[in-house]
């Protein structure tokens, strides 16, 4: 049987993987959008955590119900029909709602989709993102869409099934459409509003007025009329048969960014960065308005309940607030609960609690890698601090309210080991990325048995933190091989085809760990999608071992990833160059300088071996240095066992007769090579750094004091040191950053 043809990939592709619970029933982060369903009382969310939540507003001592996981970056908007979301990760998604499952991806936009609008009488949606355009997508065509047809990407796909709207000249951040289908308006950075006919996708005006973008739109039902809101501060009521403004409102001190009408068009509820939510009755001059209630935090978005007695707010944090609306507050709207209109809001709230709350957990804020390269310590907006091991994908330890920085200072050891990850904060957990690009994850070599991965074994063996992860991420894809592969560690599925058995032999990962494919930079032709940045394939570990899973993961898996996964190719080792000279002191003649390679593992009793058989005469008949290009040898990789009995006799012995020091400074024997480089680079921070280094070392023989054992020529090593930078901080994001 022939191995199946794997779609050509590039350097720049990434995998990236989410260390979370199993099930995470609270926001993680900021709520971008809502929608109420009625018939049901049914709330859903879409956070910035990447995930769409329902809640039971019926059963507010659990109201929750289940989550919609398909998305990998922020869910901006959602609309009801079925469900449809828009995220920042590029794709618009159609859900079953009732089953919580992904129907189908639509991949036409090039970046961050920002909004939708539903036509309910049309069944049509319209999505905008930052890449200018508007898509038009007939929702019945949408739902039947099938398993074996769920994305949508190449042009004839795209004209088959949608129509698109042109013209915009600046990203897209808010979109409205009437409910009857008939006009669709867009607010973007360019500061107009941009108004179509969708039925036949021509232009019919441009609206000019916002001094900044604009973050919000509300049409009327028949199409006459449109609020917008900006983030200068006003909200504008527009005419759209008089083409112009026909009133503006500065009831809000800061940037407006989320509108909410009534279907009379009588009264419209607002909110934005100040973090009040404020009604304003539509046909009154000066403004009549109330402040419904002060948020702890900017508001992005809000929805009302059927009978129009509480409205449901979002915001940057986690936690959904239920504000009520008493009938008295739609009565009594007035200008006596004010100061002058242009000094904003006074401190009158109608509403100093909520009604209801449905609370969020706490977002990841802050990080810092510690010096292992494996563990990470993070701090969360509840100043709770944590401890994850990156290599086995879960959470350590919670800390609790300790103090960050003397954690990392507590926890941090004497050791080098280079970047091979890197991490992403933005959706308020702890994203890890393995990439080739800015760290090359398979840089890390350490120690089994060091690392506590092999305790017990007498053998050094050498293992890669990058190879390990990548075959634990992929443990359960059972991938189709030659009938002329092996056979040891594969299994036959009883009609003739053989695969093979992934994972690695020290441990697992949790199997719900959500796995990301995707491609970070270059512009290429794929199976999924034509742009980088963009994710190809997401599932979790378990879904690996389906057979369409499958199917989707020869299509989408990196060729280097397969290379390590699947032909069991271990990665290269990482060598130094240096030189080996007594030192001047020593008052004997210096040698000829010869170039040495050792792996950057090695550890410094393997140089001083090195020093005791070499430059010590013990294993050279002419007693001098290794020749040019020799290898100072040391570590094996995992799997590869040899006898160390006579190894141990002679690092005790070239431990007795040869000291080692860096800076003035004893090296323990146990460091590493690039620990040493990495300190000697640390300790000249303030001098002009160049790719040479030089370490000093005594040797315990009266015949040489001391001498001068490395110089250091490697550029390659000398980049690696320049990118010592592993704090990773986020603060909390608005919507204007």
């Amino acid at each position: 049987m022939q191995r199946p043809e794997l779609r050509p990939a590039t350097s720049f592709a990434q995998v990236s993987m989410v260390i979370r619970d199993e099930v995470e029933k609270k926001h993680r982060a900021g709520v971008n959008s809502l929608q109420y369903d009625p018939a049901l009382h049914r709330l859903y969310s879409a956070g910035r955590d990447s995930i769409i939540r329902i809640w039971n507003c019926k059963n507010m001592k659990d109201p929750y119900i289940q989550s919609m996981e398909h998305h990998t970056d922020w869910v901006n908007d959602i609309v009801l029909c079925c469900v449809i979301s828009a995220s920042s990760d590029t794709t618009v998604k159609v859900w079953n709602a009732h089953k919580g499952f992904c129907m189908s991806t639509l991949r036409t936009h090039k970046d961050y989709v920002k909004a939708l609008a539903y036509a309910k009488d049309k069944e049509q949606v319209a999505s905008a993102g930052l890449d200018k355009l508007i898509f038009l997508w007939d929702v019945n065509t949408l739902t039947a869409l099938t398993a074996s047809n769920n994305t949508v990407t190449s042009k004839h796909s795209v004209y088959n099934m949608t129509s698109s709207l042109s013209g915009n000249k600046d990203s897209i951040y808010s979109l409205a459409m009437n409910q009857i289908g008939t006009i669709i308006v867009s607010g973007s950075t360019e500061k107009v509003l941009r108004v179509w006919d969708p039925r036949n996708c021509t232009k019919l005006m441009k609206l000019r007025g916002h001094m900044d973008n604009i973050k919000a739109l509300v049409l009327n039902r028949d199409g006459t009329q449109c609020l917008s809101a900006s983030s200068d501060g006003t909200i504008k009521l527009w005419s759209l048969g008089q083409q112009r403004c026909i009133q503006t409102y500065r009831v809000h001190k800061e940037g407006v960014w989320a509108l909410l009408a009534t279907d009379t068009f009588s009264h419209v509820i607002s909110g934005g960065r100040d973090k009040r939510v404020v009604m304003t009755e539509l046909s009154c001059y000066p403004e009549r308005y109330t402040v419904i209630c002060e948020e702890k935090a900017p508001v992005l978005k809000m929805v009302m309940t059927p009978d129009q007695s509480s409205i449901w707010v979002a915001t940057s944090e986690s936690t959904i607030n239920n504000w009520s609306i008493s009938q008295k507050d739609w009565q009594e709207l007035g200008i006596e609960d004010y100061c002058d209109s242009a000094s904003g809001v006074t401190s009158h709230v109608r509403n100093t609690e909520p009604a209801q709350k449905i609370l969020g957990g706490p977002a990841i804020r802050h990080c810092h890698v510690l010096n292992d390269r494996r563990h990470v310590l993070t701090k969360d907006t509840e100043e709770n601090v944590a401890l994850y091991d990156v290599l086995k994908a879960r959470k350590v330890e919670d800390l609790g309210k300790v103090d960050f920085e003397q954690e990392i200072k507590r926890r941090n050891k004497m050791v080098y080991v280079p970047n091979w990850f890197s991490v992403d904060l933005k959706t308020g957990m702890l994203t890890i990325h393995l990439g080739q690009d800015e760290n090359d994850c398979f840089s890390a070599w350490v120690s089994a048995k060091e690392t506590g991965l092999a305790e017990n074994d007498a053998v050094d063996q050498k293992v890669n933190y990058g190879n390990l992860l990548l075959q634990a991420l992929l443990e359960h894809w059972w991938r189709p091989l030659h009938v002329d592969d092996e056979n040891e560690g594969n299994s036959n599925d009883g009609n003739g085809s053989i695969h093979t058995r992934g994972g690695n032999l020290y441990f697992s990962v949790p199997t719900h760990t959500p796995v990301i494919f995707r491609y970070k930079t270059m512009k290429i032709q794929l199976c999924f999608s034509e742009v980088g940045g963009r994710p190809l394939y997401r599932l979790l570990v378990r879904d690996a071992a389906g057979e369409m899973e499958g199917v989707l993961l020869n299509e989408t898996v990196p060729a280097w990833v397969v290379n390590i996964v699947v032909d069991k190719n271990l990665p290269q080792f990482i060598k130094i160059s240096f030189y080996l000279l007594p030192h001047a002191t020593s008052g004997v003649k210096s040698l000829k300088k010869d170039r040495l390679i050792a792996n950057d593992f090695i550890q410094i009793r393997k140089v001083a071996e090195h020093v005791c058989d070499k430059v010590l005469g013990a294993g050279s008949d002419s007693g001098s240095v290794a020749g040019a290009g020799n290898t100072v040898s040391g570590g094996s990789p995992a799997g590869d066992r040899t006898n160390t009995d006579s190894n141990a006799d002679n690092s005790s012995l070239a431990e007795e007769k040869v000291e080692l020091l860096c800076n003035d400074q004893v090296l323990d024997p146990s460091m590493d090579l690039r620990t040493t480089f990495y300190l000697e680079k640390f300790s000249r921070l303030n001098t002009s750094l160049s790719a040479s280094k030089i370490v000093r070392a005594k040797i315990t023989e009266d015949m040489w004091s001391s001498c001068r054992v490395w110089h250091l020529t490697l550029p390659s090593f000398h980049e690696m040191f320049n990118r010592i930078s592993v704090d990773v901080s986020l603060d909390a994001a608005t919507e204007d950053e």
